[in-house]
């Protein structure tokens, strides 16, 4: 289960801060990232980390958004600068989770694709 927070209104020029916390029973976490959906277009990626640490980003935010993970916490974050309108969107965290469920007497390891519930952002004076 993910649970995004952060959302919220901004103006132009501004900045904000999203988490996403992964729980249940997780036995590791490998990429985590952000999508974004805006009002009448399709579901895009925003940025995406690998477990080791090594961001990837979509080229309409480079230099302007910053993400990062914390392994212990099992959370990954999304430092928003410079903020424009066309950021406006439901932004949605997303993590390849590996499960360890016990049952039929062992562990077992299953990796599953996770999704938040989203968290609005808006960018408007």
């Amino acid at each position: 289960q993910l649970q995004a927070s952060g959302g919220g209104l901004v103006q132009p020029g501004g900045s904000l801060r999203l988490s996403c916390a992964a729980s249940g029973s997780i036995f590791s976490i490998n990429a985590m990232g952000w999508y974004r959906q805006a009002p009448g277009k399709e579901r895009e990626l925003v940025a995406s980390i690998t477990s080791g640490g090594s961001p990837n980003y979509a080229d309409s935010i480079k230099g302007r958004f910053t993400i990062s993970r914390d392994n212990a916490k099992n959370t990954v974050y999304l430092q928003m600068n410079s903020l424009k309108p066309d950021d406006t969107a439901v932004y949605y965290c997303n993590a390849a989770v590996i499960a360890r469920d016990y049952y039929s007497g062992r562990y077992h390891l299953t990796e599953r694709d996770s999704w938040g519930q989203g968290t609005l952002v808006t960018v408007s004076s």
